[in-house]
């Protein structure tokens, strides 16, 4: 998700990426499915492919969020984070999980962690792992789209507004929201290396491996799965369907997770009767 990531420095790599995409038709519509990593190292290019004839061809960009939403999404995260009354994160946190969260701590500034939600917390050390792992949201996906649809001047539409999105978390039940704070802080550890393999796995199109690590991650916590995949992608594939009855060519792009697996958008689209192709 967009609000996971903050913007950080980034080192310089020459990385050749070649994300997977789908592409569902009929007679006179087209929509591409591109599958984001919403950070990137700098350098890395995933342009090229059969990428680059959707994006040319594409009439319309649609994401997550669109700029106006994304641009919205600190100060309503700043609305909806707070914890009252604050809350120490050693009443929150121990042994594993608490010494995972004060190294990653130690890397920058202080989280403040006593005074936001447990879901807050976790966004808080999300954007930190993408520091230490040196990506940056200037460099990912939606961003450089944005640039690029901008620039043509071609229409810019988004599946959820900023609200919406953090309101998923925020609207988690508290034993769910402690379990996936928890779960953070327990692979803090290794999360720079993780994040670096999900990163390789998607700039290579390997649907396969993305699925492992993203069924890994969510299947720890089920309702959180619920809630912040399958639903949404429950959505979006409706949105899709409808999508269909207008002609053109959208180019959709939504964080990988969204399009792998038995309950990814191309996989409830398929099951819904759809022809869905991949297409790189």
């Amino acid at each position: 998700m967009p609000l996971l990531l903050a913007a950080c420095s980034a080192a310089e790599t020459d990385t050749q990426a070649r994300p997977a995409m789908w592409l569902v038709a009929d007679a006179d519509t087209r929509i591409f499915l591109l599958g984001t990593m919403h950070a990137l190292p700098r350098g890395t290019d995933w342009t090229g492919g059969q990428v680059a004839g959707a994006i040319d061809a594409a009439d319309e960009l649609v994401l997550e969020l669109p700029p106006a939403e994304l641009a919205r999404a600190g100060e309503v995260f700043h609305e909806l984070a707070p914890r009252e009354p604050p809350l120490a994160i050693e009443s929150r946190l121990s042994g594993k999980a608490l010494t995972g969260y004060r190294a990653l701590e130690a890397s920058g500034r202080g989280f403040s962690a006593d005074g936001f939600d447990d879901w807050a917390v976790m966004v808080l050390m999300g954007q930190r792992v993408a520091q230490n792992a040196d990506l940056s949201p200037a460099e990912g996906v939606e961003t450089r789209l944005t640039d690029i649809f901008e620039d043509a001047n071609k229409a810019i539409g988004g599946l959820e507004t900023a609200r919406e999105q953090l309101m998923l978390f925020e609207t988690l039940d508290p034993a769910t929201q402690r379990a996936l704070l928890v779960r953070a802080a327990e692979e803090a550890d290794g999360a720079v290396k993780d994040v670096g393999a999900l990163t390789a796995s998607w700039g290579r199109g390997d649907v396969a491996a993305l699925e492992k690590v993203i069924n890994e991650d969510i299947d720890a916590v089920p309702a959180a799965r619920k809630a912040i995949l399958t639903d949404r992608n429950r959505r979006w594939s409706a949105w899709v369907q409808k999508r269909m009855a207008q002609p053109g060519t959208v180019l959709m792009a939504v964080g990988a997770g969204h399009l792998v697996g038995t309950d990814g958008v191309p996989a409830m689209l398929e099951a819904g009767g759809m022809r869905v192709i991949r297409v790189q």
